[in-house]
């Protein structure tokens, strides 16, 4: 008696008919973005693997209940979006936190746009990775000798400069 979604078309209340039900021997939990028939909902995408909540606004559903007033609120976000993005690229070659900045603007597209929240998720992905790699202990004892070689090449350059152009007063030493 089951039918697939395809068969029974984009009609929702049939669709939902049309999936068996716990009693019926699905032990399948439905999950955050699908109906108690676990039919994704309206507008949520699919998920992927590691996701833990599924792509799509974040609005308020009576915002999304009203077309004109969801375009309104997704302009708003874009703009709002832009503006720190924007402030955040400006900081980049300044002293402060362009990064920091350009992330939250990301964040704020993220609660209305999917192709947001897929970018900071996998920007996420990526920082998870390198901060891991990062901690390792043959990267940091690496890391600690190059940095320690860095700093005697440093240093001796600094002492040949000094010597060698007489920028100290010599009645220091």
């Amino acid at each position: 008696m089951e039918r697939s979604l395809v068969e029974v078309g984009d009609q929702p209340e049939r669709a939902a008919a049309a999936v068996p039900s716990s009693a019926e021997g699905s032990s399948a939990a439905p999950g955050p973005g699908t109906r108690s028939s676990g039919i994704p909902a309206e507008g949520a995408a699919p998920r992927a693997e590691g996701d833990a909540k599924p792509y799509g606004s974040k609005a308020p559903d009576f915002i999304k209940r009203s077309r004109s007033l969801h375009l309104i609120w997704r302009i708003g976000i874009f703009v709002a979006g832009f503006a720190v993005v924007g402030t955040g690229v400006i900081l980049l070659p300044l002293p402060g936190p362009g990064w920091v900045v350009i992330f939250g603007g990301m964040a704020i597209w993220a609660s209305e746009f999917t192709w947001a929240q897929a970018v900071l998720r996998w920007t996420k992905r990526k920082v998870t990775r390198a901060t891991r790699r990062a901690l390792r202990p043959e990267t940091r004892r690496r890391n600690i000798a190059l940095a320690s070689a860095a700093l005697v090449v440093v240093a001796v350059a600094t002492g040949t400069l000094i010597t060698r152009f007489g920028l100290l007063d010599r009645s220091v030493f």
